[in-house]
């Protein structure tokens, strides 16, 4: 047992079934292929923050909501439960690395830029208290804090993460409060997941043909475990596979630091021959993806891994629809475009970053959201259900900014009916 654990660094006493019981292969296939999964959950940086006992929290969240279904009824709960559902991705997948509000505490000083009541001039420096009373300063002072608080940008700046922003202001009642939180927590827990994807797959793919082919099988298992493992790696035209993706990476990762392909001596070499015959004998690769699987995440695993030599090997492409043939085919092979639209595929999981701008819109109480734009324009109709389901949470009308072929579009929904007019951005 001592060299799985040294292959998977978790010595997991259940290793002991994986070798010695009586399962088939594909029983075996799929513990293989969960320890890989149990070694990056425990290892990768991304899932530091993750709540280690989830899934009892989630059995408590399930009870919270049933004894909602009870008092309140099952449809009414349930149709909040799927707008809140709609908009699980509106939150800030990066808040648990990364610092975006300031210490509640008021910064030092501030006390000091608050405008101070002056009141009436007085010539005499015993009228003052005459002219201006303590009760005329405190009417003077409230003035000057209520046209201040008008100025005051709310939120100060913008919220990324939009589901925080409706549970701290909108007015929803306490049960709503409730459940757009259980919501709003698994979301983050499930976020790490979707950002390690092709990582995390491609490791347990990596990890499970290691073991079942040097340790788990025998001689007469081999061939149905290689019709297994064929069907998870394999692909289809115009289809990402990150199991496939994965595993190649990983394995090409391993071979170049294995050899010595890396570094400056190596990147200056303009020799193709020189190039594919490299090989310094390093034997380092074993522990560079250790190393690369605690410390990256999809999209910093692709820009720094995925290189010209990857793309050109494993024939990568990008696709779309030819107007002019009518019909979808290969649009690049160029391996800059490819990287380009890969990373774009992984960043916010490809789907659009919306924050809130405004909760004060033209001092109306209207939400103002703001769409970042990188390209690729909302769509439509999934747009407009999200104006809905945000406003029937805020109960005010809510406005957002986007760019629509090019042109600034301000769209609103003020609860009946939706409306949009052209925007400066």
């Amino acid at each position: 047992l001592s060299k799985i654990y040294e292959m998977v660094i978790n010595n997991d006493p259940s290793y002991a079934y994986l070798l010695e019981s009586n399962a088939d292969v594909d029983q075996k296939l799929v513990m293989a292929h969960v320890f890989g999964h149990v070694d990056f959950f425990k290892n990768n940086f991304m899932f530091r923050h993750t709540h280690r006992k989830m899934m009892d929290e989630m059995a408590n969240h399930a009870t919270r909501v049933r004894r909602y279904q009870d008092k309140l009824g099952v449809e009414p709960v349930e149709d909040f439960v799927d707008r809140c559902l709609s908009l699980e991705n509106l939150i800030d997948y990066q808040s648990p690395y990364v610092k975006r509000r300031p210490d509640r505490e008021a910064p030092e000083g501030a006390e000091a830029e608050r405008k101070v009541a002056q009141g009436l001039k007085a010539d005499r420096e015993y009228m003052r208290e005459y002219i201006n009373p303590p009760a005329f300063l405190a009417a003077e002072q409230k003035k000057l804090d209520e046209e201040a608080s008008r100025k005051k940008k709310f939120p100060e700046r913008p919220e990324r993460d939009v589901l925080l922003f409706l549970l701290e202001h909108a007015p929803l009642e306490r049960w709503e409060h409730d459940v757009l939180s259980i919501i709003r927590e698994e979301a983050y827990y499930f976020a790490p997941q979707g950002q390690t994807k092709i990582m995390n797959e491609g490791w347990a793919t990596y990890w499970h043909s290691t073991i079942m082919t040097q340790k788990a099988l025998d001689a007469s298992e081999i061939i149905d475990y290689a019709d297994h493992h064929s069907g998870t790696l394999a692909t289809q035209p115009g289809q990402l596979n990150p199991y496939k993706l994965g595993v190649e990476l990983w394995r090409d990762i391993e071979d170049r630091w294995n050899k010595g392909r890396f570094g400056k001596e190596y990147d200056e070499c303009d020799s193709y021959v020189e190039r594919k015959h490299w090989d310094k004998r390093l034997g380092l690769g074993r522990e560079k993806i250790f190393e690369v699987r605690k410390h990256y995440n999809d999209v910093t695993f692709i820009d720094e891994f995925l290189n010209l030599e990857f793309c050109v090997e494993q024939k990568l492409f990008t696709f779309g629809y030819s107007d002019k043939h009518q019909r979808w085919e290969i649009m690049e092979r160029d391996f800059r475009k490819v990287k380009e639209k890969l990373l774009h595929m992984l960043t916010n999981f490809g789907q659009p970053s919306i924050s809130v701008e405004d909760g004060n819109h033209e001092n109306r109480g209207e939400l103002l959201l703001v769409h970042r734009h990188d390209g690729v324009d909302l769509k439509l109709d999934y747009m407009r259900d999200t104006l809905r389901n945000v406003q029937s949470l805020w109960r005010r009308p809510v406005n957002l900014v986007s760019k629509v072929e090019g042109r600034g579009a301000m769209f609103r929904f003020d609860g009946g009916e939706h409306s949009d007019r052209r925007a400066e951005l």
